[in-house]
C-alpha cells in the first residue's frame, strides 16, 4: 500500500470512530467523543420523565418531571445534574409527581448574572416549589443539594412535608478522606476520563459492578458528567456555592428544623462518614436508614435499597422515632 493509502485508510478510520479504551465505561468508544447535549439526551432516553425548562427567579431551570400523586422534589448537588437520580426515578413517578431539577449554573440550567451564591439558590428553591407542587413536597437532597434542602428548611419547614438528607454535607465539619479529596480536586483541576474515574472510584464501593448493572446509561452519565467538569460556567457555580454548602449548619439552626427528618446513608461514605449520621440521628430525633455496601451515591450503588428506605420514610405519618435501620 502506498503512503497516500496509508494516510488515506487512517483518515477513513478516524472519521467512521476508529474504537479506544474508554476509561469510564471500560470498554471500547468511538474516537468521536459525544458533546454534552448528545449524552444528556441519550442520558435521558428512556426515562418516564418530560424534559423542560421553567424559567425560575430569574434562572433558566432544566427540570425532569413526571407522575402523578404527591410532589417530591430531588435536589442533586452543585456540579451534578438532575439524572444523577436515574436509577429511583422509574419507581418513584408509579406513585408521586417527581419534580428533578438542574441547580441554577449546574446540568443544564443556565444563569445570565454570573456565579449563583447560596441566598439566590434557596430563593430560586422556594420559587421552584411554588411553581410545580400543589401542596408542600417532600425535599430530598443529596450531599452538597441535602446541604441546601436542610438549609431551606431551618427556615421553611412549614413549606414541606418532609425533608430526606441523604449522605448530607453541613452536619459537621468537612472533613473527607484525604484520598478522595485530592481526587476530587484533581478532576477539578484538570478534567479527564481518568481523573474522574478516579475521583468515582472513592464514590461507589463497587465501581465496576454499577458500570455492568447500568450498562449504556453509564456510559452517558460518566460522559455528561465530564462534560460538566469541562464546562466553565458550571466550574464557577460549584466554586461559588461549594465552600458555603460544605460548610457546618450551626447547631441551633439545625435544632429549628421541625420538618419531619429522615436522614439515608452509605455505610461506607469517605466524604462524610456513618459517624456525623448517627450524630445528627441521637441529637436531632432523626431516623437513618443505613444502606449496606455503598459509599456517599447509595440511589446509583443500591437504588432497590435506596428505595425501600425512602419508601419506608414516605409511608410516615409522623415524625421519625430515630431508630436507625440498615438495609
Amino acid at each position: 500500500m502506498s503512503s497516500d493509502d496509508d494516510e488515506e485508510a487512517a483518515m477513513t478510520r478516524q472519521a467512521v470512530g476508529e474504537k479506544n479504551t474508554d476509561t469510564l465505561s471500560g470498554n471500547a468508544s468511538p474516537f468521536q467523543r459525544p458533546t454534552g447535549e448528545d449524552a444528556r439526551e441519550r442520558l435521558l432516553a428512556g426515562l418516564p420523565v418530560t424534559d423542560r425548562r421553567l424559567e425560575v427567579a430569574g434562572v433558566s431551570t432544566a427540570v425532569l418531571e413526571g407522575g402523578d400523586g404527591p410532589p417530591l422534589v430531588l435536589l442533586p448537588a452543585p456540579g451534578e445534574f438532575a439524572a444523577v437520580w436515574v436509577r429511583v426515578i422509574p419507581d418513584l413517578v408509579t406513585t408521586h409527581h417527581v419534580i428533578a431539577p438542574d441547580l441554577p449554573g449546574s446540568g443544564a440550567s443556565e444563569l445570565s448574572d454570573g456565579p449563583p451564591n447560596v441566598n439566590t439558590v434557596l430563593r430560586w428553591l422556594g420559587e421552584l416549589i411554588n411553581q410545580t407542587c400543589a401542596m408542600p413536597p417532600v425535599l430530598v437532597g443529596h450531599t452538597a443539594g441535602g446541604a441546601l434542602a436542610a438549609r431551606f428548611a431551618v427556615d421553611h419547614s412549614d413549606r414541606l412535608d418532609r425533608l430526606v438528607l441523604v449522605d448530607t454535607y453541613g452536619l459537621a465539619r468537612f472533613r473527607p478522606a484525604p484520598k478522595m479529596a485530592l481526587s476530587f480536586i484533581g478532576v477539578v483541576l484538570r478534567p479527564t476520563e481518568r481523573s474522574l474515574d478516579r475521583a468515582f472510584r472513592h464514590c461507589f464501593v463497587d465501581l465496576n459492578g454499577v458500570r455492568s448493572e447500568m450498562g449504556e446509561r453509564w456510559k452517558w452519565l460518566a460522559a455528561y458528567a465530564l462534560d460538566r467538569f469541562r464546562t466553565p460556567s458550571v466550574k464557577a457555580a460549584g466554586r461559588s456555592l461549594g465552600p458555603k454548602l460544605v460548610s457546618a449548619i450551626p447547631p441551633e439552626d439545625l435544632a429549628r428544623i421541625a420538618a419531619p427528618t429522615t436522614l439515608i446513608w452509605g455505610r461506607h461514605d469517605l466524604g462524610v462518614r456513618l459517624e456525623v449520621a448517627e450524630a445528627a440521628s441521637a441529637r436531632y430525633g432523626w431516623a437513618l436508614h443505613v444502606i449496606e455496601n455503598a459509599a456517599d451515591d447509595p440511589a446509583i450503588e443500591r437504588p432497590e435499597a435506596f428505595l425501600q428506605a425512602l419508601r419506608a420514610t414516605l409511608g410516615s405519618s409522623s415524625r421519625p422515632s430515630g431508630q436507625s435501620s440498615k438495609r
